[in-house]
């Protein structure tokens, strides 16, 4: 069944919406001979199929199994160039390419004049929607028509494209630059979260200064700043400085509304933009202008001309829910939140082939959070579980940490004592394991484990000294983090004043605001 769902033109077929098929099948059904071809019948196959299964293939007589590999293939090739035709699957990027290979079929025809009339008008299309790799690859060709084709049209020809082509070029530089120091610091976030200390505090830096090249802001077009601003903003993301996380979101997505145009045609990194600032203002607790840019977002998603792709439709659906949840973390009105539980899993199923499994353990420790802040630790536990088990799990090592210590926590509130020495082994060997074992969680693991041979009068007394202990680290540039994924100190404060957690959380923000 693996090898089924990992079959690329199964899933490609299975990808198609009903209007694509029909195109298909207009498309090649525009030569008689396709009616029926092997590939045609192949993909009729497929199209009616529940899974990929090579038996059933053979069976059917519709190909032979020497034949397979290569009817694949042309099928494949097939419905990409039908999708390519598609007006849903064409924006400005795919127009200038479009013309670019006109212009060099009529340039190899020996049509210089015409060429270079095409090219000029895909160049300046694709200067003002800041396509400059296009761009250069425009000038590139026009330099080698001027040089067998002398047109006498413009006196200084030569040295136009010249100075063009150097402009571009510089400009793609600092791109490049730009996006793999962000690229990479993406990584490193993916990989091991938060800065954890001085040394890696330090070294994160360095890197950043020695690879940041050195622009003038006012220089620079629209995606120069794009990739500075989102290479600000992970260094800020890994150094815990989330109001600069703030400030460099708000330039991204700023950036866009200065340049709607470019909504449409980078739509991705639109979304990404507010994802991020969203993230921001739920790390710095600012409840009014997260609502009002999440209210922002989707003002923005549901218009008609924003792209509705496959692709687009699964971040929206990503984005837009995680930060539907974390709205209801700020001010701790966990029960709230969990109305929005079911509807969201069921979406999941509608977007499983398109999300990741890093992003759907994500939702189920937002799902347990949310539990656990609203008193259900066992369906805190049931969802924590989802991730604990998934040993071929890829994710941020620090949301598998926590993911560990809150399921301690969530045990030990659910009365479930009988294994939770066994749970306290596994999730001490767990983090050492991870190299990934803070004060805070120390402190977390000896205080669980000390509890079973306090008495129940002095439970209390504990919970205060545990307290006063994590205090100190509430504040501290690498230990702070812990708090971020669970917020111990208002569960300790609403053991010690025997509040729901849902209130504690709440009596804060509010104390923020007075």
């Amino acid at each position: 069944m693996t090898k089924d769902q990992k079959d690329n033109l199964f899933l490609l077929v299975k990808s198609l919406t009903k209007s694509e098929k029909r195109q298909f099948k207009l498309y090649v059904g525009r030569l008689g001979v396709n009616q029926d071809s092997k590939f045609l019948n192949l993909f009729n196959l497929l199209d009616k199929a529940q899974s990929y299964n090579e038996a059933v293939i053979f069976k059917s007589g519709v190909v032979k199994k020497q034949q397979l590999a290569n009817v694949k293939a042309h099928l494949y090739k097939q419905i990409l160039i039908s999708l390519k035709l598609n007006p849903s699957h064409q924006n400005i990027r795919s127009q200038i390419r479009e013309q670019l290979d006109f212009a060099s079929i009529l340039y190899h025809k020996g049509l210089y004049k015409q060429s270079l009339k095409i090219l000029d008008k895909a160049k300046e299309l694709a200067i003002v929607n800041e396509e400059k790799n296009l761009a250069y690859e425009i000038v590139e060709l026009e330099k080698v028509i001027e040089s067998q084709y002398i047109t006498r049209s413009i006196s200084s020809r030569a040295d136009e494209l010249t100075v063009q082509a150097k402009s571009l070029s510089e400009a793609n530089v600092i791109t490049s630059k730009l996006s793999n120091l962000s690229l990479q610091l993406y990584s490193i976030i993916l990989k091991t979260g938060y800065v954890k200390n001085e040394e890696e505090s330090q070294a994160v830096t360095t890197y950043f200064e020695d690879r940041l090249p050195k622009v003038k802001r006012a220089d620079l077009g629209f995606r120069e700043k794009l990739w500075l601003y989102k290479a600000y903003l992970w260094y800020s993301f890994l150094m815990q400085d989330f109001l600069n996380c703030y400030k460099y979101a708000l330039k991204w997505v700023d950036l866009f509304y200065e340049n709607p145009n470019m909504i449409s045609l980078n739509p991705v990194f639109f979304l990404k933009g507010n994802n991020y600032l969203l993230e921001s203002l739920y790390f710095i607790k600012n409840k009014p202008k997260f609502i009002k840019k999440l209210d922002e977002f989707y003002e923005v998603v549901n218009q008609k001309h924003f792209p509705k792709d496959e692709n687009v439709s699964s971040l929206v659906f990503l984005y837009g829910n995680f930060h539907k949840i974390n709205q209801f973390f700020i001010d701790g009105s966990f029960e709230e939140g969990l109305t929005l539980i079911p509807q969201i899993e069921t979406e999941l199923i509608k977007f499983s082939s398109k999300i990741d499994e890093h992003h759907k353990m994500v939702f189920y420790y937002k799902f347990a959070s949310l539990h656990f802040g609203a008193g259900n630790n066992k369906e805190c536990i049931f969802y924590l579980d989802k991730i604990i088990s998934n040993k071929s799990l890829s994710m941020r090592e620090d949301l598998l940490c926590f993911s560990r210590v809150l399921n301690l926590v969530a045990h030990y509130e659910a009365g479930l004592d009988y294994h939770l020495e066994t749970l306290l082994r596994s999730t001490y060997k767990f983090l050492i394991k991870m190299n990934d074992l803070h004060e805070v969680q120390k402190e977390m693991i000896k205080f669980i484990r000390g509890l079973q041979d306090v008495y129940p009068q002095d439970i209390k007394k504990e919970f205060i000294k545990l307290l006063e202990v994590l205090k100190q680290y509430e504040g501290h540039p690498f230990e702070r983090r812990a708090f971020l994924y669970l917020d111990v100190i208002s569960w300790l404060e609403s053991k010690i004043d025997n509040k729901p957690v849902g209130q504690v959380v709440k009596d804060k923000y509010l104390k923020m605001y007075e």
